[in-house]
C-alpha cells in the first residue's frame, strides 16, 4: 500500500477516499443513536444557528471526513510545493487521513479539526519566510490567523510562539517583523472588543482568557488499553527521527529549516493541551499536521519494504480494532 502512494498518481485520491471510509467504519457501526452535540466553543456558539447544535452521528462523521480529506490534500500540496520530502507523492495525505483516525473523538467535528485548516495555511506562510526579504506583512497576516484560531479554539493562542520561532529559523532579526505578528493578533481582538462594547457586554470580553489561568492537570484519568494504538505511532516517530538525523545535512537548507519548524509546531501543539481544565483528546488533532509530514518522510525513505508495510498495516488494523472494541 505504501509503495502505491509514493507516486503522484491522480488515482491515489480514490484510494484515499476508500481508506478514509474504512478508518471510520467502526464508529459508524457503534455510534450513539441520538444526535451528537457539537462542541464549538463559546464564540462559535454565538454565531451558529440553533439547528447546528445537534446533528446525527452519521452526518457528523461525514462532515468531519470531508474536512479531513480536504486538509489531507492541502497538506500534501504544501509538502510537494516546498519539496519537503525530496520527491512528489501522496504519502503526506495518506498519513494525515490515518493519524486523524487514531481515536474515536478524532472522527467527529471539533474546534481543533477546524483549526487544522489554519495550521496548514500558517505553514504555507511560515515556510515562505525563507524567500521573503520583507516579512512584516506576512507576520501581520499570521498574527490575524492565530487570533482567528484562538476564537475558535483557545489553546491555538500558543502558536503565536511559532511566528517568532519561524522568524528566528528563516530570517535575520528585525524587531518590526516580530512586532507585526503581535499587531495582527491584537487587531482581531480590538474589533471583537468593539463588538462587545457596542453590545454593552464589555465585562465579558475578559472571560475569553479565563482558561489561560488553568493549572496544569496533576492527574489524568485514562484507560491505557485504548491507547495501545499509539505503540506503532511512537515506533514510527522514533524511526523517523533516526532517519532525519541520518539525512539531515543531505537536504536543502530550506527543507532543513522547514523540518525544524514542523518539529516546533508539533511540540507546541502537543504541550498546549493544559489550557483546558478537562483533558480533551481532540486537542491532539493539532499535532496531526506536523506528525503526518514526519511519517511521510520515514515511509518515503525506509528501505525494508516488508517492515514498513507491516508496520503501517499494524497501525491501520489497531485503529479499526479499537473502533469496534471499547474497554
Amino acid at each position: 500500500m505504501i509503495n502505491f502512494f509514493k507516486k503522484l498518481s491522480p488515482f491515489s485520491v480514490l484510494w484515499l477516499v476508500l481508506i478514509l471510509f474504512v478508518l471510520r467504519s467502526g464508529y459508524l457501526f457503534f455510534a450513539p443513536a441520538k444526535g451528537v452535540s457539537l462542541f464549538m466553543g463559546p464564540f462559535l456558539s454565538l454565531w451558529l444557528p440553533a439547528g447546528y447544535s445537534s446533528i446525527s452521528p452519521s452526518l457528523n462523521v461525514f462532515l468531519a471526513a470531508i474536512m479531513v480529506l480536504a486538509q489531507a490534500l492541502l497538506l500534501n500540496h504544501l509538502v510537494n510545493h516546498f519539496n519537503l520530502l525530496g520527491k512528489p507523492s501522496f504519502l503526506a495525505a495518506l498519513m494525515y487521513i490515518t493519524l486523524s483516525s487514531l481515536f474515536t473523538p478524532f472522527l467527529v467535528l471539533s474546534p481543533p479539526l477546524i483549526c487544522n485548516f489554519l495550521v496548514i495555511w500558517m505553514l504555507f506562510k511560515l515556510i515562505n519566510f525563507y524567500k521573503n526579504k520583507d516579512a512584516k506583512s506576512t507576520a501581520f497576516d499570521l498574527g490575524m490567523i492565530i487570533a482567528l484560531g484562538t476564537l475558535i479554539y483557545l489553546p491555538f493562542v500558543f502558536l503565536l510562539l511559532v511566528i517568532w520561532i519561524g522568524l528566528v529559523i528563516f530570517k535575520s532579526f528585525d524587531w518590526r517583523e516580530w512586532v507585526a505578528g503581535i499587531i495582527g493578533f491584537i487587531t482581531i481582538f480590538f474589533f471583537l472588543a468593539v463588538y462587545y462594547y457596542l453590545n454593552n457586554n464589555l465585562a465579558h470580553f475578559a472571560d475569553i482568557w479565563l482558561p489561560l489561568a488553568t493549572k496544569f492537570p496533576q492527574t489524568i484519568a485514562i484507560n491505557y488499553y485504548n491507547y495501545l494504538v499509539l505503540v506503532p505511532v511512537v515506533i514510527i516517530l522514533v524511526l523517523c527521527f533516526i532517519k532525519l538525523q541520518q539525512n539531515f545535512y543531505k537536504s536543502y537548507i530550506q527543507v532543513r529549516k522547514s523540518l525544524q519548524l514542523l518539529l516546533i509546531v508539533f511540540l507546541i501543539t502537543l504541550l498546549s493541551f493544559c489550557v483546558k481544565a478537562a483533558f480533551q483528546l481532540p486537542h491532539f488533532l493539532l499535532c496531526v499536521v506536523p506528525a503526518s509530514v514526519f511519517f511521510a518522510y520515514y515511509f518515503l525513505n525506509a528501505k525494508r519494504k516488508w517492515f514498513y508495510e507491516a508496520l503501517f498495516g499494524l497501525l491501520v488494523l489497531l485503529i479499526v480494532y479499537f473502533q469496534f472494541n471499547t474497554f
